[in-house]
């Protein structure tokens, strides 16, 4: 984000392909009803950040990108910046 994207490391692992069942009773829910579950979920999970392990591969890029940050502070925006470019495109018709 603090610079072009373009010049930074791609990440391009592919996640866990583990086949996990789904319950009858979710498949059997309305599709707005699973998001709200599935989101339900990641809230719970992401309630104990510290829990989280952080691959070393996800280490190594974030500390490529603070180096890059720290070698060149002003070739970055703003995130609110950032966020209301995207908006204004996401609302254009």
């Amino acid at each position: 984000m603090w610079q072009d994207a373009r010049a930074l490391p791609r990440y391009n692992k592919v996640m866990s392909t583990t086949k996990i069942e789904i319950p009858q009773e979710f498949k059997d829910l309305p599709m707005q009803e699973r998001i709200e579950y599935v989101q339900g979920l990641w809230d719970y999970i992401v309630e104990s950040p510290h829990v989280l392990p952080l691959p070393d591969s996800h280490k190594k890029i974030l500390d490529e990108r603070l180096d890059a940050f720290e070698a060149s502070p002003d070739q970055g925006r703003p995130w609110s910046e950032v966020r209301e470019e995207i908006l204004d495109r996401l609302r254009r018709p």
